[in-house]
């Protein structure tokens, strides 16, 4: 029986993935919208300091989100190729199962003489203590 779980139910890869596309997303969104921004003021002539320099600022955070999704995905995408190289363990049949019993009751312990003397018992004390 395997005892890992498929990689295809494994929440944390599937939130690695959701979080990927959505960082990737929301990056695209913040890049594209300050850089058309920043485009229209400055073809139009208007553009002040504020547009400019803190749009920057904003298209280079969309671009850190943007490569932050793709190496996201990347990582997604080979631990699924690692895991499709995986071994997974092969269950044990009825004969080894059963020679794997006998060898551990053979590899067990004898039991120790068992010691009748109870050295671990504490005395009976009667109401007044004693």
């Amino acid at each position: 029986m395997n005892t890992r779980p498929r990689l295809t139910r494994s929440i944390p890869f599937w939130l690695l993935v959701a979080g990927s596309l959505a960082s990737g997303a929301a990056g695209g969104v913040v890049l594209m919208d300050k850089l058309a921004k920043m485009e229209t003021a400055l073809t139009a002539g208007t553009a002040t300091g504020v547009d400019v320099y803190v749009g920057q600022i904003w298209a280079v955070l969309g671009a850190i989100l943007v490569g932050v999704g793709a190496i996201g995905l990347l990582l997604a995408f080979t631990l699924g190729a690692l895991r499709a190289f995986a071994v997974a363990p092969r269950a044990a049949t009825a004969d080894e199962r059963d020679e794997l019993a006998t060898q551990a009751a053979e590899d067990a312990p004898a039991p120790a003489a068992e010691d009748t003397s109870d050295e671990t018992a504490q005395p009976v004390l009667d109401g007044a203590g004693r």
